[in-house]
């Protein structure tokens, strides 16, 4: 693992993860990827842990952790199931939001039901025609009396097949704003999209808004604040969360290709004293514990409050992202024919790792993001 730079609590949290993920989830993921769904079972496993909304402090049902210790739990999720780490992430977004932004009444009702998993929360920016280009969500929230009246379609919002409360970026009077809008609100109906890449047990969904009506206690912060404040610092969450999980990709990748090179023997050795195996597995090691260190990097800033934090976090997903899919490439190829087969993991890992270059900001908006900070940190 080489974790050597962990505080002993850190460490125990970590084992304490790295089990969990080996009982619960590594026996399921394939499943959950086959069947193109995860279980309420699992989510409840998630909930009984105290893994949903871990970020949110004990006052509301969470556990109140650190930066360091989120990203080790993410990274553990991520290793044995990418599908229900994104679950936790879009559910931590929402609850997030609601923390950071929310009414004390919003706190007080939606952030214990979170926590325990009696309400699952799905984060609903991306529409048809908007996806990088935040700023030009087309979907409209409107006055009428003491309700706001929504119009619009969102698409690809994960778990929206299964989720109760949903968190709806919109224009209100022009403004970018948010609101939080339950399932079973009448004018709101949601479409399965099926026959993903990766990560096929994120139950996307099309959320279609036909004058849906909500009551205006329902908007989380001020109008105009919905995507410079709300999106911003939930997204910042999530490209934090899909960092993390992009090492656990890699190095769930790294463990399998070592153990296969071990007991696979070609021209009467096995395949890990054949040194083009051994190139792939160096690369493989060097990578993935870099991608570590980058995420470690960023959840320390994000500890310390660093004003830089938003920027190291783009670093580690951009660079973890980017592991993982060589990572997952190089162990489909060292697994050659059985890498490709449905008998081994890493061809689910290997579509999943693409995912996680586009999620949260493709890397080409990564790039641009990170070329303009090295232009300021250079002083230009």
């Amino acid at each position: 693992m080489i974790l050597s730079h962990l505080s002993p609590k850190q460490a125990g949290r970590h084992a304490e993860f790295r089990a969990f993920a080996d009982r619960s989830l590594v026996p399921q993921a394939d499943r959950f990827d086959r069947e193109q769904s995860i279980s309420r079972d699992a989510v409840a496993d998630l909930a009984g842990q105290g893994y949903l909304g871990a970020l949110i402090p004990k006052a509301f049902g969470g556990l109140g952790m650190d930066w360091i210790e989120y990203g080790l739990l993410t990274e553990e999720l991520g290793r044995g199931c990418q599908s229900i780490r994104n679950f936790v992430a879009v559910d931590d977004m929402v609850a997030h939001s609601i923390h950071k932004w929310g009414t004390e009444e919003q706190k007080q009702h939606w952030l214990p039901r979170i926590t325990s998993g009696s309400t699952l929360a799905a984060f609903a920016l991306t529409e048809p025609e908007v996806g990088s280009d935040a700023a030009a969500v087309q979907t409209t929230a409107t006055a009428d009396g003491t309700d706001i009246v929504l119009r619009g379609t969102k698409k690809w919002i994960s778990f929206a097949q299964m989720a109760d409360l949903f968190l709806v970026f919109a224009r209100f009077e022009g403004q970018h704003t948010a609101f939080l809008v339950e399932r079973d609100t009448p004018g709101l109906t949601v479409e399965a999209l099926d026959g993903l890449l990766g990560l096929r047990g994120s139950m996307l969904g099309r959320i279609t808004f036909d004058d849906c009506r909500i009551p205006a206690a329902n908007l989380v912060g001020r109008p105009g604040l919905g995507l410079t404040f709300v999106a911003s610092s939930a997204l910042d969450l999530g490209r934090y969360s899909t960092a993390w999980g992009s090492v656990g990709l890699a190095q769930v990748c790294l463990e399998a290709s070592t153990e296969y090179a071990c007991r696979r023997a070609q021209y009467g050795t096995e395949i890990r004293n054949h040194q083009l195996i051994q190139q792939l597995l160096a690369d493989m090691l060097t990578d993935t514990v870099t991608a570590r260190l980058l995420c470690h990097h960023a959840g320390v800033s994000k500890e310390r409050g660093e004003m830089e934090a938003v920027n190291h976090t783009l670093l580690a997903k951009y660079r973890a992202s980017t592991v993982a899919v060589k990572a997952a490439a190089d162990a489909v190829q060292i697994h050659g024919a059985q890498g490709i087969g449905a008998e081994t993991s890493v061809q689910r890992h290997y579509r999943d790792a693409k995912v996680m270059e586009i999620i949260e900001g493709t890397s080409q908006i990564q790039q641009t993001m990170l070329g303009q900070f090295a232009v300021r940190a250079a002083g230009l």
